[in-house]
């Protein structure tokens, strides 16, 4: 085991002129006003639809240029870099630059509001902030307002006046390997967690932690050199960049696609010929919905080299992968359970040998350990078939919340144990079944309701496009199950049907109040329940019918036509851009020629 940064170096000696990155931006896009407050979990780019790729060499070599522009700065060993891009070439060689130089990563969501950004930039003590043209506006909002960050590096065309030049200040800078040691048991990284219910925290992970979700996710998925990698979700998550470390391991290509459109999806994985893809549950419906109606034809497609579909991030239901193996019954499928606090994915995995326990989160993962126990203070381990805490050990752990022991001593003990606040169960085989979030159990009559085992019957409905299962207060039971359906674009369903449908389920378990909405995900495509029990807990917030639509429910926000019909494409970031930006909206991004694989 080694960290990282020398994986990257032996990657360069090995194959120099092997293809390690390719970006594809999928389509041409219309301009238009889209705001970076309605951001899907992941965005198309520039408005030039586009294909570039560098090698192993290259990136060596970009890592190299920015850990020595850091260096040239003051940075040094223990300082924090932070990053704000959207998934691009240059996202990667900026991370790894970071890490070379000592300094510890800190990659930050695209959705942050500037509040947010200043937040987390101020609670990591980051002295330098990297950050995008999608960015421009959030960023001058707070510029004079981080007193700890020493240089704002602009990646991109037309630079703002009040920020530098990543690309021309990396061009006078050596590209020869700096000379910092690293050891695996140095901080590396800060990552964010989602923050559903609040400001989030940070989790800082040493390079141990890296090095190992390396290993483990080799270990599960088995990535030789000759394997491609379709990374799509956002590369400030430690889910999509640990899937792609076991590719990244074995030197093997991966392709960043920015878009999600089923049709974008698999063009890229039939022209790129790719091998793994990891997707989001939404995803994979969506891939699954335009297959059935028509909207894809597979025969347009070579997807003969795909061997790999695995899914992560959240509760999986088993009714979607039944779906999935009757349209494509040679791929293998995978479930992968962790949390940022773990290194991302891979501290339990179902495993591509276990397609028969579908529905289970699976057993430990390589060189992890699990429990499942009661609650605090004791943690008492529980039986098999009772419902717990879910545990978990292994080199991966975080080291702590930064900057916030009490936090940390709440989630980590002094045997190295990590309380995940998800409730699960283990059957007699061993298999580890997610129940819930801890917070998010609904008591209703004195009886403990899960809503995650509501959802995945619910899904089964084929009008359903996606659903959430809340608990809003009750005057008699304490709490009552609300479902939140979002219907599929052409279906039609009342509450009538969803309510003869889950006579399937027990009394006790089935919905009180249905409320016809989109889902509000996160970008890592968790629900965000707080959300929606903001938006449904108020006495206006009624029953609503739909068919493919909704009608209006005061306090959830109407969003535009195609996101109600479930339209799976992206938009451009349009985000905080000041007006003498919007001028330039039909000018084509600067640095995506034909020599955009050597910049």
């Amino acid at each position: 085991m080694k960290p990282i940064p020398e994986i990257l170096a032996d990657n360069a000696r090995l194959y120099p002129n092997e293809t390690a990155l390719v970006e594809i931006n999928p389509q041409e896009l219309e301009a238009h006003h889209t705001t970076w407050k309605e951001y899907s979990l992941v965005e198309a780019g520039p408005l030039d639809a586009f294909r570039s790729e560098i090698t192993w060499s290259q990136f060596e070599e970009k890592a190299n240029r920015f850990a020595n522009l850091l260096l040239s700065r003051g940075v040094k060993k223990g300082d924090k870099v932070a990053i704000l891009l959207m998934n691009c070439l240059e996202w990667l060689p900026i991370y790894f630059g970071a890490l070379r130089t000592g300094a510890l990563a800190v990659p930050l969501n695209f959705r942050y509001a500037a509040d947010e950004i200043k937040y987390c930039v101020d609670l990591a003590d980051a002295s330098v902030l990297v950050f995008g043209p999608e960015f421009t506006g959030r960023v001058e909002q707070i510029s004079d307002q981080l007193p700890k960050v020493k240089a704002l590096l602009y990646v991109g065309g037309d630079c703002p006046t009040f920020a530098e030049s990543y690309r021309d200040l990396v061009s006078y800078c050596s590209s020869r390997r700096p000379s910092v040691p690293l050891s695996l048991d140095d901080d590396a990284a800060i990552y964010y967690s989602s923050g559903t219910t609040g400001f989030p925290k940070a989790i800082v992970l040493r390079h141990r932690a890296l090095a190992q979700s390396c290993e483990v996710e080799q270990a599960h998925h088995g990535q030789t050199h000759g394997d491609v990698f379709l990374c799509i979700p956002p590369l400030y998550h430690t889910g999509a960049k640990m899937h792609w470390f076991g590719s990244f391991l074995v030197g093997a290509k991966a392709v960043l696609l920015r878009g999600v459109k089923p049709e974008w999806i698999l063009r890229a994985a039939s022209e790129e010929k790719c091998s793994i893809v990891w997707l989001l549950v939404p995803w994979a419906q969506d891939i699954l919905d335009a297959i059935d109606r028509g909207e894809v034809d597979l025969a347009e497609f070579d997807l003969s080299r795909w061997r790999l579909m695995h899914i992560g991030a959240q509760p999986v239901p088993p009714s979607l992968i039944q779906r999935w193996k009757k349209v494509f019954p040679n791929h293998q499928y995978d479930t992968n359970y962790g949390l940022s606090e773990s290194t991302g994915p891979g501290c339990v995995h179902l495993g591509v040998e276990n397609i028969d326990h579908v529905g289970a989160i699976g057993v430990p993962g390589h060189g992890w350990e699990t429990k499942i126990v009661g609650p605090a203070p004791a943690r008492a381990p529980v039986a098999k078939g009772e419902v717990g805490e879910l545990a978990v050990r292994g080199p991966g752990v975080m080291k702590e919340y930064y900057k916030d022991p009490k936090a940390t001593a709440e989630v980590l003990d002094a045997e190295g144990w990590l309380y995940t606040g998800d409730m699960a169960m283990q059957d007699p085989e061993g298999f580890i079944y997610l129940v819930d979030r801890k917070k998010d159990v609904i008591i209703t009559g004195g009886e403990n309701l899960y809503p995650v085992q509501i959802e995945d019957f619910l899904r089964a409905h084929p009008a359903i496009k996606d659903v959430a299962v809340i608990g809003l207060p009750d005057p008699r039971l304490g709490e009552i199950a609300a479902a939140v359906v979002e219907v599929k674009p052409g279906a039609s369903l009342d509450e009538d049907g969803v309510n003869e449908f889950c006579k399937g389920l027990p009394r006790y378990k089935r919905p009180r109040k249905v409320i016809f909405a989109p889902v509000p995900r996160n970008p890592t495509g968790k629900i965000e329940k707080p959300v929606l029990r903001k938006k449904t807990s108020g006495p206006r917030a009624t029953r609503t019918r739909g068919r493919g639509s909704r009608r209006a429910v005061p306090g959830l926000r109407k969003g535009p036509r195609s996101r109600m019909q479930g339209a799976s494409g992206t938009a451009a970031p349009r985000s905080g851009r000041t007006a003498g930006r919007r001028k330039r909206r039909s000018r084509r991004r600067p640095g995506r020629s034909a020599a955009a694989a050597a910049r």
